[in-house]
């Protein structure tokens, strides 16, 4: 193929420049490095000429001789440098002129090549550096995709922690590698997978969620997978599963820790072979869907104890987020509490409101076991319930209540979540605060404990390790 026609239609397959003035140097060259680097060469005679292709073509790896006559190696290594940093400049050099050598790659140079040359060594060489440019040219358009992609709907805050997982998932977006999104309740799993699932090739689509706890086994397994008319009792129409109706987008798995072992079997063919069988059918159906899969659970524990699937978990486990708490982003705090304050005084046309120094401090400094969720809730909270146009610390702490109304009010920032996130919420501080005071009272005694709560002791240690509570923490 000759050079101009290569100029003309190539646009996919790598390409290596050799500059050199002496024409059987660039034939052996040519000949070698197109025979066993698997790319396209083009040659320039001079340095001058070099510069006139390089504004025609875009090489991977410029392979130029040191001494030419109308413009040497180095200074054409510095035309390079300046035209573009990402191509890799391999230095030819013969005996006398080693130093040039050194400077070159002081200069930027990415390796030199010392006459005579070793074929085998020219090929490594040349194979090196065609990664290289290749690596340095994906991440370059890696940064300039995420410097002009606008922050994902949702997100609020420029802590490191944040900006490390949304920088993953933008990495990822684009492909189809099954993702597990583990955090605490509140972190905003479900706002990660809208955001991956947006920033995908898959985006035109609804993505498709699944909320795992809320069905029972029987009811969930149908849901995923779908069955026919007569599969079963009650079955009287054919019925389309939610693995189907993703077909091209992408399925959200919430909570799968709490999905039976026997729906994980199924899962787990889905994932490994893109096909499923809904139920009363002797055939599959092949799918086109992107697994996405969230859990506030220890799925190694679960493993440990049977409750879910070694070999499930390393097919979610392809790609793994993991979503600070609201303690890991403080930072955060002041950001996310002026978002929702504006967010809500628009949606209840309170623009007049205001929060005082001293609330604010405290919202800032408060502990907030329910993450962005539980801060988010209180907000609103605040705004609906206000009085007047300005909220001070002493309106939220409703000292004069009752302590019937104050037993009631403690779960008042879940009243606008829905009836299954809230009572998911308040069984987790509920359960969470028994088992710690029931350790503490006995030490740690898991035999003990049990008898007082008038649990079996594995039902114990079950309920234990779904909120990672350890004994040996409360051992004396």
């Amino acid at each position: 193929m000759s050079d101009s026609h290569f100029l003309e239609k190539n646009g996919h397959r790598k390409l290596v420049m050799i500059v050199d003035d002496e024409p059987d140097m660039l034939s052996m060259l040519r000949l070698t490095i197109e025979k066993k680097c698997a790319c396209e060469v083009i040659s320039a005679t001079s340095g001058l000429i070099a510069l006139e292709k390089l504004g025609q073509c875009r090489p991977d790896v410029i392979l130029s001789d040191i001494k030419m006559p109308d413009l040497d190696g180095l200074e054409l290594l510095k035309e390079i440098r300046q035209h573009d940093q990402t191509i890799s400049v391999v230095i030819m050099t013969g005996y006398g002129t080693i130093d040039m050598a050194v400077q070159a790659l002081k200069d930027g140079a990415y390796d030199f090549l010392q006459k005579p040359f070793d074929k085998d060594h020219i090929i490594r060489v040349i194979r090196n550096g065609l990664e290289r440019t290749a690596l340095l040219r994906a991440n370059s358009q890696l940064r300039e995709k995420l410097s002009n992609l606008a922050q994902p709907d949702g997100f609020i805050g420029q802590s490191p922690a944040l900006k490390r997982v949304l920088d993953l998932l933008a990495r990822v977006a684009d492909t189809d590698a099954t993702v597990l999104i583990r955090g605490e309740s509140g972190t905003g799993k479900e706002l990660a997978a809208r955001a991956l699932h947006n920033l995908s090739n898959r985006k035109q689509r609804r993505m498709i969620t699944v909320n795992c706890p809320a069905l029972p086994e029987n009811v969930l397994e149908s849901e995923l997978f779908g069955y026919s008319k007569g599969a079963f009792t009650g079955a009287v129409q054919e019925k389309k599963g939610l693995f189907l109706e993703a077909d091209g987008s992408t399925i959200l798995l919430d909570e799968i820790a709490d999905i039976p072992v026997s729906v994980q079997t199924k899962l787990l063919r889905v994932l490994q072979e893109k096909e499923f069988q809904p139920l009363g059918q002797n055939k599959t159906i092949k799918v086109d869907v992107r697994v996405v899969a969230s859990t506030n659970q220890n799925l190694e524990a679960k493993i440990r104890v049977g409750e879910f699937r070694e070999d499930l978990f390393y097919r979610l486990n392809v790609v793994t987020a993991v979503m600070p708490n609201l303690e890991e982003i403080q930072e955060d705090i002041p950001l996310l509490i002026h978002h929702f304050l504006a967010q809500f005084k628009r949606q209840y046309d309170r623009k007049d409101l205001a929060l005082s120094p001293d609330l604010l401090q405290h919202l800032y400094q408060r502990k907030w076991p329910g993450n962005v969720r539980e801060l988010q809730n209180n907000i609103k909270r605040i705004v609906l319930l206000a009085d007047g146009g300005r909220v001070d610390l002493a309106d939220i702490n409703m000292p004069h209540e009752s302590t019937r109304q104050l037993s009631t009010n403690q779960f008042q920032d879940l009243y606008s979540s829905t009836y299954n996130d809230a009572k998911a919420e308040i069984v987790t501080r509920f359960s969470v605060g028994y088992l710690r005071n029931l350790l503490v009272r006995h030490e740690g005694n898991v035999t003990k404990a049990a008898a007082e709560c008038g649990l079996e002791r594995q039902a114990l240690q079950r309920i234990m390790r779904r909120y990672d509570i350890v004994s040996t923490d409360f051992k004396t």
